[in-house]
């Protein structure tokens, strides 16, 4: 694959990643009924709710930050490996799209997995 396509194709993948994120987000940030009813099927509180939020928009910030890159796509990640098992296991029905959101993310951590090696 030439660098052109692999340069584009990460900042596609950032773009999405970004709007996906910043969307659930501020979605759960403001309240917004679904994820208040989700967020109280897996049982941890509302506090939650707001800790995963501020993760997400965090990570969706880190994304275009220099340097640190891999560190927000490595926070939505476990967020999204977090979300796969409460589908599976607790709130149903489908943990495909957190699934894809998080080979979209393992993908960033990878193309900057050098951010986070010794020199």
């Amino acid at each position: 694959m030439s660098p052109t396509v692999q340069k584009y194709g990460l900042l596609v993948i950032k773009v999405l990643l970004t709007f996906a994120f910043l969307a659930a987000g501020l979605a759960k940030l403001a309240g917004a009924e679904m994820m208040v009813q989700t967020f109280e099927a897996v049982g941890l509180g509302q506090w939650f709710r707001y800790v995963t939020g501020l993760i997400e928009i965090g990570g969706a910030a880190l994304l275009w930050l220099g340097g640190r890159q891999v560190f927000g796509a490595g926070l939505l990640l476990c967020t999204m490996l977090g979300a796969i098992l409460a589908h599976l296991f607790i709130i149903g029905p489908s943990a495909l799209p957190a699934l894809v959101l998080g080979v979209l993310a393992a993908i960033v951590v990878f193309a900057h997995r050098d951010q986070v090696t010794t020199r």
